[in-house]
């Protein structure tokens, strides 16, 4: 991977972030004036410019702003983005939901899609290895810009009514975290290319499953991975009890 410069480093953080916010391409003028960066315009356009040519950036025009690409994303989660703790009044609610069906296993798992869709406005998907899978939340990815595309939705939606695809995007994560991440081309799946995928292993009752959301590429992972993390938390918590 190219070498990114302290100062391209925190470029780098304000776009993502900017991006993540907006949905849409990020300019030099908007990151002096909202995020009171140091440096001028033509300073942050030249390093931006930098950035697109290591491959963290990218233009769709000549006249329009810059976007992280998947290689973007992917730094900005492992080498410059803080997770955030979940809010007390989200864990509460995670756990009231899910607790409520602490004696039957697939009722507490529809429970947890339920609260990972809640809680993400995302698509949840809650999957075993022996072929059950329940979902919640498709309708939130249609309101976001990256689903308005008919093809990008129905890709997205397919892997509802594929398992067999689905388990094979789900194999594809790498490193060492529990709470795994695919971003853009690596999901590898046509017209998936602005999605994002965030998920995480679990064993519950003798079982061993995945719980994961889907949504657009840029979702706020900070708030996301910490929320995936905790519902995985809590799965072995009711399930070991009972």
């Amino acid at each position: 991977m190219q070498e990114v410069t302290p100062r391209q480093k925190e470029l780098l953080k304000v776009v993502v972030d900017e991006y993540i916010d907006s949905a849409i391409p990020v300019g030099s003028e908007t990151l002096v004036k909202k995020y009171n960066l140091k440096y001028s315009p033509a300073t942050i356009r030249n390093e931006m410019a930098d950035l697109i040519r290591k491959g963290f950036l990218e233009m769709l025009h000549s006249s329009s702003g810059r976007k992280p690409t998947s290689l973007g994303l992917r730094y900005y989660i492992t080498e410059l983005m803080e997770e955030e703790d979940v809010p007390v009044l989200s864990e509460v609610a995670i756990k009231q939901r899910i607790w409520q069906e602490k004696y039957e296993f697939e009722k507490l798992l529809r429970n947890v899609s339920l609260a990972m869709a809640a809680s993400t406005r995302n698509l949840s998907i809650v999957s075993l290895e022996d072929g059950f899978v329940t979902y919640a939340g498709s309708v939130n990815i249609l309101e976001h810009p990256e689903f308005f595309d008919i093809e990008v939705a129905k890709a997205a939606l397919n892997l509802l009514d594929n398992f067999d695809l689905l388990s094979d995007l789900l194999s594809k994560g790498f490193g060492d975290n529990d709470v795994k991440v695919l971003i853009g081309k690596e999901l590898n799946l046509k017209n998936l290319d602005c999605c994002g995928v965030i998920y995480t292993n679990f064993t519950g009752r003798g079982k061993s499953g995945t719980i994961s959301i889907i949504g657009p590429d840029r979702m706020p992972y900070s708030k996301i991975i910490p929320i995936v993390r905790y519902i995985k938390n809590i799965i072995s918590e009711v399930t070991s009890s009972f």
